[in-house]
């Protein structure tokens, strides 16, 4: 008990720690992340489908090829549109990866079987030297 009083800061930076690399399992979210390669081999292999779930904006600066469009904000309202897809894989992408995971969590409890989050977004695409294009 002495130590955690001598070293509260510390204590409390590994919580806080502990607590954010447990928020997506507690979340809901909890989907399989899959690096750029490994969802390039997806839509490959599996015809994966492409979920882009960033703002116009972002969606407008350059998206994957072959990508669908649906903000997270209209996710819900639009899951019509996509629930022809539930048995095939679906593979969600976001600038980072944040938003994805809530993506993710919305598409578990609509009935889609094979979710997954792109790793590092659309920023991990681009680092691994993948495209990007403007087309609709």
């Amino acid at each position: 008990m002495e130590f955690v009083q001598q070293n509260i800061i510390w204590v409390a930076v590994a919580v806080s720690s502990g607590a954010m690399l447990l928020w997506p399992l507690i979340s809901g979210g909890g989907a399989a992340n899959l690096t750029p390669a490994q969802a390039t081999l997806l839509m490959n292999r599996e015809d994966a489908l492409v979920l882009d779930v960033r703002e116009t904006g972002e969606w407008d600066s350059g998206h994957i090829p072959g990508a669908r469009h649906i903000t997270l904000a209209q996710l819900e309202k639009r899951m019509s549109e996509i629930e022809k897809f539930k048995a095939r894989p679906v593979i969600i992408c976001c600038a980072s990866g944040n938003r994805s995971s809530s993506a993710c969590g919305q598409l578990k409890k609509g009935g889609f079987e094979k979710v997954f989050s792109l790793s590092g977004g659309i920023s991990g695409w681009l680092e691994s030297n993948l495209p990007l294009t403007t087309k609709s």
